[in-house]
């Protein structure tokens, strides 16, 4: 395995990390990035609304897209263990079952 493997593993690692912080912190972000935005806004006198706007629209975004990726996981069954045709369950060796 090379080493950009390796930091590839650790980045994916990472991410799904902070995904599940954000999904799991969801509402505080989202009223975090209010309160800047707000504050920016006061302190910049309304100059860069627009943009604020923007930034808050694009993180609140990816907070939500966070959220509904665990949503989703967690709502997905997982799939049942394949078995071999009349064995219930328990395959036994020499059996004459097919798959």
């Amino acid at each position: 395995m090379s080493v950009f493997d390796e930091l590839k593993g650790k980045a994916d690692q990472l991410v799904e990390k902070a995904t599940d912080i954000a999904a799991n912190n969801a509402d505080k972000i989202r009223g975090a990035v209010g309160s800047v935005g707000d504050f920016v806004d006061e302190k910049t006198g309304g100059k860069f609304t627009d943009q604020v706007n923007k930034v808050q629209d694009a993180a609140t975004n990816l907070v939500d897209k966070a959220e509904a990726s665990k949503t989703d996981a967690a709502d997905t069954p997982e799939a049942p263990k394949p078995t071999a045709e009349g064995t219930k369950g328990d395959f036994q060796q020499g059996s004459s079952s097919t798959f």
